[in-house]
């Protein structure tokens, strides 16, 4: 019997956030143990600042992963718009494998596309904007030449920022655009989006050129701990909660 694949996104995994934190690493040794791989779509961090800065409370996170992917289960994965400077040292001791985004696979028979969700935020000009300035390898390379405590100033200051933006945003502007969605899904050739970044869990059906379409949006841990799980009879979110 074929396992099944497991999907997340936005942990926001943080030095000030133990409990959800050692629950991320219950998940990590008990029900991802059960897949056939694991897929990590973005923001598995608050925050990250570079593989030279190891906070203390990623040690346990990166022995959970690796375990993980020793025991024969691989992992996936994508960068989130919080955690896009995750790297290659960090692959080397988390056993994960960078994802490109967008990410086209063969889901259990289904075409599948998987993406963070924050591209398809088209309406929002401003942060798209800021999205190409902070991927721009010129301004990475700028950013990891900094002092420790500089990097750690600079995200303060944009979580800031950040927040009171999106207290002045309209809620849909901060949403996906269905426009983008299905341009998107049409340049993949796919009937299935899996993605997260917007926090607003749910599975949309829709018509994509006259063909039935699904896009799942996951949850993020904070608001709901759960794991989409899909298998060849379809995908259906499940609960995570602590062994105790």
């Amino acid at each position: 019997m074929n396992r099944p694949t497991l999907f997340i996104a936005d942990l926001h995994l943080a030095d000030e956030q133990p409990e959800l934190n050692r629950l991320f690493v219950e998940f990590l040794a008990g029900r991802a143990r059960q897949a056939e791989a694991l897929y990590i779509l973005g923001d598995l961090f608050e925050a990250w600042l570079g593989d030279d800065l190891l906070f203390p409370f990623c040690e346990p996170i990166l022995y959970g992963l690796k375990d993980l992917v020793r025991s024969g289960v691989p992992v996936y994965l994508m960068h989130g718009n919080r955690d896009f400077l995750l790297g290659e040292q960090f692959c080397a001791l988390s056993g994960c494998q960078l994802l490109d985004d967008p990410t086209r696979l063969d889901l259990h028979g289904t075409p599948t596309l998987l993406m963070h969700g924050d591209l398809l935020c088209s309406d929002d000009h401003d942060y798209q904007a800021m999205r190409n300035k902070l991927r721009n390898p010129v301004w990475s390379a700028e950013f990891l030449a900094q002092t420790p405590q500089a990097r750690i100033e600079f995200v303060r200051q944009l979580r800031e920022q950040s927040r009171e933006a999106s207290g002045m945003k309209a809620e849909q502007i901060m949403d996906v655009n269905q426009t983008t969605v299905e341009q998107t899904m049409r340049e993949h050739g796919v009937s299935q989006l899996i993605h997260g970044h917007t926090h607003r869990p749910a599975s949309h059906r829709f018509a994509l050129d006259g063909q039935a379409a699904i896009r799942h949006v996951l949850p993020d841990w904070q608001s709901q701990a759960a794991v989409l799980v899909c298998s060849a009879e379809g995908c259906e979110l499940e609960a995570i909660t602590t062994a105790g």
